[in-house]
């Protein structure tokens, strides 16, 4: 083990870098796309979409052949047919492959724009007018971005983001919509189980990884005694009964209990009190890093080629020829990574799109957040190189 290395959470845990300013610069999120709801996932939000659309028995509902095996529950808690169209290379939509596929049952196309870049968007909102469907943009990889200089999500009927993906949150979601009224939805608390165990997993989860020394130190005896409470509270609940969403630790499945529960006050405080443009422009800088550091290596290379302006990454997509092999050595090495769409939903047959197939196998998500210093953002720098050419 190497004594210098660093403990490099893979999703951002809290900690001053979300709250600082940058003057007065500014980047636009899902939530200056339209009104707005905040719910505790990104699937949720996709739920309630569906449910709002009048999604039901008999539909069915376009999804990329590319995806989370999270994004399928929802549909089928509404009684309809998940369908998979085909997407390119780089995760692009293909157009002629939705416009073959739009049928007399089809209600909805959902629009994933992966790790952050956007879709066609303009020739989607056109193909879904054109065949009287409605446009479902997910957001979930692209809390933060914009396209043609207009915010991502003001392009569909509804979109869905996961803002735990973006900022130190144990949970958090929003179903946002520029073109319906979203005031007749109404969202109800979770209760008091719920709202703890929301602020102090997202206060432990930046304890665990060294932020926050002196608060965690100041706190020590409050999250002792918590620690004792909630064993008590467990034990006194039944056995089935669910403090919090299956999507706050990591888990696919849907659960409709959560489906009319807002967000918690832990997670709109800190989205209140967050800078998306020092988000943004830490994100982009630890990209470019990790970019920078693969120039010259064998067998792998990012997703995109470059980084447009306005694009604010969820993670940095890699592509490695030796995608297993590669895994465990950077595993090994402390670097955290996920493998989105890894594997694809039951049943998907790979033959049905050679792309997605590949994408699914092939690429590795490593950490950009904005929660990494410059120690951290170096080394990891340094350890992917370090891992590529052993």
């Amino acid at each position: 083990m190497r004594s210098n290395r660093p403990a490099i959470p893979l999703a951002p845990v809290l900690s001053l870098a979300s709250f600082r300013r940058d003057g007065g610069a500014r980047a636009l999120t899902v939530l200056d796309a339209g009104a707005a709801r905040l719910v505790t996932s990104g699937r949720v939000a996709i739920a309630l979409a569906l449910r709002e659309l009048g999604v039901g028995a008999g539909d069915s509902v376009l999804l990329p052949a590319y995806h989370s095996a999270s994004m399928v529950p929802p549909v089928l808690w509404r009684g309809a047919l998940p369908l998979f169209y085909r997407v390119g290379p780089d995760g692009q939509a293909d157009l002629d492959d939705i416009a073959a596929r739009i049928a007399p049952h089809t209600r909805v196309l959902v629009a994933t724009h992966f790790f952050g870049f956007p879709q066609p968007l303009a020739a989607l909102r056109a193909l879904c007018d054109a065949r009287g469907i409605a446009l479902l943009e997910d957001c979930a990889h692209a809390f933060i971005g914009e396209h043609e200089g207009r915010p991502l999500g003001s392009w569909g009927d509804y979109a869905a983001a996961s803002i735990m993906k973006f900022l130190p949150l144990y949970e958090g979601g929003a179903l946002i919509s520029a073109r319906r009224d979203l005031s007749a939805l109404r969202l109800l608390p979770a209760g008091p189980g719920f709202e703890l165990k929301s602020a102090f997993n997202t206060l432990e989860r930046g304890f665990s990884f060294g932020r926050l020394g002196a608060l965690r130190a100041a706190l020590w005896l409050p999250l002792r005694a918590k620690d004792l409470a909630w064993r008590a509270l467990k034990r006194s609940r039944p056995p089935r009964a669910q403090l919090a969403p299956a999507s706050s630790d990591s888990g696919y499945g849907f659960d409709p209990a959560w489906a009319d529960k807002r967000a918690s006050r832990c997670t709109r405080l800190i989205l209140a009190l967050s800078s998306p443009a020092r988000v943004a422009a830490r994100r982009r800088e630890h990209y470019l890093r990790l970019q920078q550091a693969l120039q010259g290596l064998p067998g792998v290379r990012p997703l995109h080629a470059s980084l447009p302006e306005g694009v604010c990454p969820w993670l940095f997509p890699l592509v490695a020829e030796d995608p297993d092999g590669l895994a465990r050595r950077l595993l090994a090495d402390g670097v955290p990574l996920t493998r989105f769409g890894y594997p694809l939903w039951e049943g998907m047959d790979p033959a049905a799109c050679t792309h997605a197939a590949y994408l699914s196998r092939h690429v590795l998500g490593l950490p950009c957040h904005q929660e990494l210093d410059d120690r951290e953002a170096a080394w990891l720098a340094g350890a992917l190189r370090r891992a590529v050419l052993a």
